[in-house]
């Protein structure tokens, strides 16, 4: 069963979510250019998407990545497997740096965007997506922790300049969506009298979340799937971030 914690192009279940990550790739497109480092590239689905727009394409992931498949024809792109931080490249490499659903995954997240801040040349942009935990329905175990608009901009203004803290929004059939989920979410969490969900050690609720989570997706396509497969990336836009966007979605000048 493909993981819910890795968004798949291939899971139908997964479209709304996918569409959702369509949208940081599609915006990080438009500001992109030189040297360009992705952290945490997932299957490399975005590659295709960012690296025309880049002369140098490095892609990095914590788990081995086919990325030839997404990069036919772009003979610039690179992959490395290993973990992070830190990030094994010297002081002022690259003109941006992009990590989608990546921070909240992280143990030492300030180190994490240090090293950002270090590889990137003086005037290079950090462009990232984390969920907007206002917006979360649940505990997410394999989540180290979710970020507030006000939290996340705090902690990017301590290594860059200059923060603009932009979000990822959808439109009403997105909003239906999300409305349908969190009542079929609550159907699931009105077994947990005892608030086990943020009791408990959250390694100890990774793999029955993941498999709830995944179940809970197939369950609203069995039931929505004309609204999941009417999703497209064009029902999420970007605007300035708050308590209602689905993702947070910060450009940090360094």
């Amino acid at each position: 069963m493909q993981t819910a914690e890795r968004v798949s192009s291939h899971e139908h279940s997964d479209n709304v979510i996918f569409q959702r990550h369509l949208v940081a790739y599609n915006e990080a497109a438009r500001h992109i250019s030189g040297k360009v480092l992705e952290v945490g590239c997932g299957e490399g689905y975005g590659v295709s998407i960012l690296a025309p727009h880049a002369s140098d394409y490095m892609a990095i992931d914590k788990y081995a990545t086919d990325i030839d498949r997404y990069a036919q024809g772009l003979d610039h792109v690179r992959f490395a497997q290993m973990s992070v931080p830190p990030l094994p490249f010297a002081d002022n490499t690259f003109d941006f740096v992009v990590s989608f659903q990546v921070i909240e995954h992280i143990e030492n997240d300030r180190a994490l965007i240090a090293e950002m801040s270090r590889v990137l040349k003086p005037g290079g942009s950090l462009i990232l997506t984390t969920p907007n935990i206002k917006m979360s329905l649940t505990r997410n175990p394999w989540h180290i922790r979710e970020y507030t608009v006000v939290g996340l901009h705090n902690l990017l203004r301590q290594y860059f300049g200059k923060v603009d803290m932009m979000g990822v929004y959808g439109n009403a059939k997105v909003e239906d969506y999300y409305y349908r989920n969190k009542e079929s979410v609550s159907k699931f969490t009105r077994f947990d009298v005892f608030n086990l969900q943020y009791r408990l050690p959250r390694q100890v609720l990774q793999i029955p979340y993941d498999l709830l989570n995944r179940m809970n997706r197939r369950l609203l396509l069995s039931k929505n799937t004309q609204l999941v497969d009417d999703i497209k990336v064009d029902d999420y836009h970007i605007a300035p971030a708050s308590d209602t966007c689905f993702d947070l979605l910060p450009i940090a000048i360094k």
